[in-house]
């Protein structure tokens, strides 16, 4: 009774702390915008595997995301830079998308047509960002034997789960939007991403300035 007490608290702490984090609904429209053009079903079809990318990712850094972090030596402050600098560079390049001509426009259409988001940036690190692979990493201090993985990767799964429903759900919005609502959510969804990567950025810097070793080493070569 008190190991099912024990997993079900697992569980729920796993859903609750890493839904807030992956936040689902924030991303729905960010989804819209980076599908502009796409059918219904390729969108479905998109958030389906964004949505099992996530787990993948999640679940790889939860069994051996520390040891890999140790073995090449890449810390969460590390992780946050990167992770801003990559979505920095998207919200750059939907702030700079324009449409001239009816030729350009079928032309950047076939192109979106054969450009898979589902990876980058959907999964990475829309979904499964610094932050989530952070909480996930945090997990890890819980689960003391393969139950407790088994649970973690069970709240895992129903965020994924939640994460889709929404996305899915999401899909039925642009035919109210038009396309010209459509380009000024991707500006603004651009402008958006481009701010919360140089946050992650700044995140990162603050993590690494303030590391109690960094600082126990600037005051050692004070002293001297």
């Amino acid at each position: 009774m008190l190991n099912l007490v024990h997993l079900w608290g697992i569980f729920l702490g796993t859903v609750i702390g890493l839904l807030p984090i992956i936040n689902p609904l924030a991303a729905a429209p960010t989804f819209l915008a980076i599908t502009e053009g796409d059918s219904d079903a390729r969108r479905r079809e998109q958030a389906r595997k964004g949505c099992l990318y996530m787990v993948s990712i999640l679940v790889s850094f939860l069994i051996g995301g520390t040891f890999i972090m140790n073995f090449f030596g890449i810390s969460i402050p590390g992780l946050r830079i990167a992770g801003g600098i990559l979505m920095t560079g998207i919200g750059m390049s939907m702030l700079a998308a324009h449409k001239t001509t009816e030729e350009d426009r079928e032309e950047r259409e076939a192109a979106r047509k054969k450009v898979d988001v589902s990876f980058s940036p959907l999964a990475m690190p829309m979904l499964s960002g610094p932050g989530s692979i952070a909480v996930t990493l945090g997990f890890t201090s819980l689960a003391s034997d393969w139950t407790d993985y088994g649970a973690i990767i069970a709240g895992i799964v129903v965020v994924a789960f939640i994460t889709y429903l929404v996305l899915r759900l999401a899909g039925r919005i642009v035919t109210f939007i038009g396309p010209v609502g459509m380009n000024a959510m991707t500006k603004i969804m651009g402008f958006l991403i481009m701010c919360i990567g140089v946050q992650f950025v700044v995140n990162g810097i603050l993590g690494i300035a303030t590391d109690p070793e960094l600082l126990r080493g600037i005051k050692a070569a004070l002293a001297h």
